[in-house]
This record gives structure tokens, sequence and C-alpha cells, in this order.
């Protein structure tokens, strides 16, 4: 008795470290499973795709465990004599080959049904961007707004500026991505999605454009996803998705010249202009230009010695 009660002890105190460490989730973040909080109606999909299949993991690795633990404490040995030998079990062969396949199926059926939901391309998106990567930033075209010259209004990073890709919230955006040199990779990871970009993608038979939603106005980092050379780790970008009638205004502003510059407004002055709290922000805020300055390290270096 006195070592099945230590075992039982031992067991409650687990169970008990279990439930104090999930107290301070929410059922959302339980039911997450670790999937970080995506932004999109496609990224919705994903973590659903993903919540389930762990579910049924965790419901087959329940039932081989009770299996397990059955077969441990119903058919232990209990003597010297053998037990009696069986070659065949054709029912149970049909079961455990048709339960797999069943699993399969269904698993497969599901991530199939979620890619194609994930890949949808609607034929009249509302914005069209262009997005040009480049050793080692990003340039960003709005195919649908045009200057009074004619170009499309376009966003250039450069080595003291994070280059700011400007959308709407609730509205069809299609991204029309390329490279410049090598391959890199646009990745948001708020949309849970990336894709590489290929210079040339005709010629490389890509299909270089993907469609989605973003659910709510903020700032999300954007990165370069393939090693791309020197300074990938430093290929950032900022996706600032605002309001529909924010956007608006933006885009207005975008077309005008600057009164004070003489040029047409950039990005970080129409932000500036529009003045609308910590969403307007003329600079990027989830991530910070490299400093080009090669003396800089050398000196800081030194300082440290």
């Amino acid at each position: 008795m006195g070592q099945k009660a230590t075992r039982l002890a031992k067991l409650g105190g687990s169970f008990g470290l279990v439930a104090l460490a999930t107290t301070g989730c929410s059922a959302n973040d339980v039911l997450r499973f670790g999937w970080p909080e995506g932004v999109t109606p496609q990224a919705d999909q994903m973590r659903n795709l993903w919540t389930w299949s762990v579910i049924a993991a965790l419901l087959v690795g329940v039932l081989v465990w009770g299996l397990i633990l059955w077969s441990v404490a119903f058919h232990r040995k209990r003597g010297e004599e053998m037990p009696r030998q069986t070659q065949y079990n054709v029912p149970l062969e049909l079961v455990y080959t048709v339960i797999p396949l069943v699993m399969v199926t269904v698993l497969f059926y599901f991530t199939a049904t979620t890619q194609n939901y994930v890949l949808a391309q609607e034929e009249e998106p509302d914005v069209t961007v262009e997005v040009v990567a480049f050793q080692w930033n990003w340039e960003f075209r709005h195919l649908d707004e045009t200057t009074p010259d004619g170009d499309p209004v376009s966003t250039l990073g450069s080595s003291d500026e994070i280059p700011l890709l400007v959308v709407p919230t609730d509205q069809v955006i299609q991204y029309e991505v390329r490279s410049n040199d090598v391959i890199h990779s646009f990745f948001v990871p708020e949309f849970h999605f990336k894709r590489d970009t290929f210079p040339h993608p005709e010629k490389n038979n890509q299909d270089n454009v993907f469609q989605n939603v973003i659910d709510e106005p903020g700032a999300f980092v954007g990165r370069c996803a393939e090693l791309c050379g020197t300074y990938h780790s430093m290929m950032n970008f900022e996706v600032r998705a605002l309001p529909g009638d924010l956007y608006d205004e933006f885009m207005g502003l975008r077309v005008q010249d600057n009164p004070v510059t003489g040029d047409l407004y950039t990005a970080s002055e129409a932000l500036t202009e529009m003045d609308c709290g910590e969403l307007c922000a003329p600079e990027a805020v989830t991530t910070h230009p490299f400093n080009t300055d090669r003396t800089a390290r050398e000196a800081s270096t030194r300082e440290q010695n």
C-alpha cells in the first residue's frame, strides 16, 4: 500500500504541476498549441488545421498509450505456461490497416482544402502591389495608383530608411513578387506565409503572385527568408496596415507635391502629414536600419577594449 500511495502521490503531483503551468494560458492560447497569432483569414485557416491535427494526434496517442498500458496490466507473465499462440488474425489486421489509411486520407483532404484556400486568387483584387527585392532592400510599387507622370506610386528602401509597404485592411491585396538579382524571399511572420522572389519569374516557371486580406490595423515586420548575401539578415521591411479611409488619405497624398520639398510626398512624409497617431508613425516601428558605417563597429570595439 505504501508504494501504491507513493505512486499515486507522484502522479497527482505531476497533474498538479501541469494544471498550475496552464493556468496562465487562455483557452485560445491552449488551443493554438504554440501556433503564433496571425492577422489574415488565411493564417486563421492554417491555425485551424494545426489545432485539429494536434488534437487528432493526441487522441491517437492516448489510444496507443491505453493499449500499451492495457497489455502491460492484463497480459503480463503469470507463470511458466506458454500462452496460446495465434499466427493470423485477419479482422485485427484489417482494422490496423484500414484505420491508418482513413486517418491519412482525412488529414490529406483537410490539408489540401486549406492549401487551396490559402493560394486562392480573386480575379479583381482591390489593391495590387509589385514587390521588387534586390541586394539588400525592397521596393514596393502600387500598380493601381499612378503619379501625375504616369508612374506607379513607389516606395524604395535605403540604408537610412526601412521601406514601408502601406496597404488597407479588409481588402483583397495582390502581391506580385520578383527579384532584380539573386533569389530572395518575401516573408511576413504574421501572414504565416512566404514566397520566394526569383529574377525573371516568368522564365523560371514560378507562380510569383499571391493574395491575402489583413484583418486588423497595425505594423508588421517583414523579412527576407532566403540567404542572399552579406547583409541578408538586415534586409527587413515593414507592412503598415491602415483602415480604408486612412489608406485612401495616404494614397491621395502620395500623388501630390509636398509644398515644403516641392517633390511628391514620400511614404514617411505622407504619414507625417496625416498625423493619426502611432498607426501613422513616419518610420518603421518593428525594425530599424542597419548601420552601414563600417568604422562604427571598429570604434565601438576599441571603446570596449
